[in-house]
């Protein structure tokens, strides 16, 4: 490939960015000149793509609409594996099991109740979305995923060749544990504990980057799957109320205190914690096909962006979860229009919902003004590093019931969250395709576009 213009380390970062490029920083820090033909070199290698651009095309790229034109043309032309999801179960406070939480979810009513499986008379806050007593995550986990494999149909031998991606949170009071006690709880090892008790391949990677990590999962899943790299994922996730954590949210006055979370209201307080956690298996529709599998739901688009704006605020213009939105949906090849909902993050605190509100109206457009919007946060509870694959359970049921949970706890409009909110009751929504959005501290924000499938 022969040499063409000079490129900006800033060019490349946002080229990169526009292909779900992670490390894109990074990568524009190893050296201090880059020129386009390395870039398309590079772009070939790590996601498999074959971009056949020719000298004339490399000559034109020397600003950053050109380049994503030229590249994007070259990127549509590339055959990509759909992604399917054949195995899901999910568990939150309502209870264990999809039923469970589509009962809760149609019910309307919050799951928040007084904390009883930890101390909590010197907190400010004394309410969260829990089950009862203090069951053990890593058990809890193991089970959904043995569910979701059982729901997918895959045998020992299918099941032995797949990998597991899991998302938790990070170590818990290790100052307080012995060091065995440390080991069996560190993250690595407890992927590896529930690949090897569920027969799976492996566990190719644990996520802590907290409320992104199921969600960031899933996309890293559906991008392994559709450029041909795997059959089939597993992706868990799981997170249980814990004191610790419940301690940090309390002293940083993230929780509120009215105990209730009321996404997108006036006269919002902040968030509540709750329990969630479930497993979901994804592959190529070629492989479910060969299987006889029955699809439950279409992974249409997946996006993700940094704005990193600031350690835990998000950007007020929301541009990262912006640009996170316009990547899923172009991934999808839908408009705005194409969505008839939006599982929004929402959760409660004043900064989270207008900057969440800024990034829908962004990239949505006038469209914004219709699409039904409802954060289920305000119904289960804040599930951190498991938000995702509750949500994405949020959305596949959504998509097979024709109706939207309601955002719960709303007091009135808030101007500076101006949406299509589902406010007093679930409403009748025939969608074909559903966004799930999250956001977490550092910036980072994901969106994942869920369509519809044949009954």
């Amino acid at each position: 490939m022969t040499t063409a213009p000079a490129l900006t380390k800033e060019l490349l970062v946002q080229i990169l960015a526009e292909y779900g490029e992670r490390e894109a920083n990074e990568i524009a820090e190893r050296v201090d000149s880059l020129e386009l033909a390395w870039l398309v070199h590079s772009l070939e290698e790590r996601y498999g793509l074959k971009l056949d651009l020719d000298d004339v095309q490399l000559a034109r790229m020397t600003t950053l609409d050109d380049a994503l034109a030229i590249l994007g043309k070259a990127r549509r032309h590339i055959p990509r594996k759909p992604v399917v999801v054949t195995g899901l179960s999910v568990t939150t406070a309502f209870g264990r099991g999809l039923e469970a939480l589509r009962q809760g979810l149609a019910a309307g009513q919050p799951a928040f109740g007084p904390v009883t499986r930890f101390e909590v008379g010197k907190r400010r806050v004394d309410r969260a979305a829990t089950l009862p007593g203090d069951p053990n995550l890593i058990d809890e986990v193991t089970d959904a995923v043995t569910q979701a494999i059982g729901q997918a149909g895959l045998g020992p031998g299918t099941t032995a060749r797949t990998p597991l991606l899991f998302a938790r949170h990070a170590d818990q009071a290790p100052p307080r544990l012995t060091l065995p006690e440390h080991h069996a709880q560190a993250p690595h090892t407890s992927g590896t504990q529930i690949a090897k008790q569920c027969g799976l391949r492996d566990a190719a990677r644990t996520y802590t980057n907290a409320c992104v990590a199921a969600s960031s999962a899933i996309a890293d899943a559906a991008a392994l799957i559709s450029a041909g790299r795997e059959e089939r994922v597993v992706v868990a996730a799981g997170y249980f109320v814990d004191a610790d954590t419940y301690a940090l949210f309390d002293a940083g006055r993230a929780l509120a205190t009215d105990g209730h979370l009321r996404s997108f209201s006036q006269d919002r307080k902040g968030l509540l914690l709750g329990d969630g956690l479930g497993a979901v298996v994804l592959e190529s529709t070629e492989s479910a096909a060969a299987r006889g599998a029955a699809p439950i739901t279409e992974l249409l688009g997946w996006g993700r962006a940094g704005d990193a704006f600031h350690v835990c605020q998000p950007h007020p213009e929301g541009l990262g979860m912006a640009a996170a939105i316009e990547a899923a949906l172009g991934r999808a090849e839908l408009t705005p229009d194409g969505i008839g909902y939006i599982n929004a993050h929402g959760t409660g605190t004043p900064l989270n919902d207008s900057a969440e509100t800024a990034a829908i109206r962004r990239a949505f457009g006038e469209a914004a003004r219709t699409v039904p919007v409802s954060s289920t946060k305000s119904l289960h509870g804040h599930a951190l590093e498991a938000s995702g694959v509750v949500e994405l359970a949020v959305s596949v049921l959504a998509l097979q019931e024709g109706t939207v949970p309601v955002n719960a706890g709303y007091l009135g409009p808030d101007p500076a969250c101006r949406l299509n909110l589902v406010v007093d009751a679930p409403r009748r929504v025939a969608a074909q395709a559903v966004l799930s959005l999250n956001a977490a501290f550092g910036g980072a924000n994901t969106a994942l576009v869920l369509g519809a499938v044949a009954a």
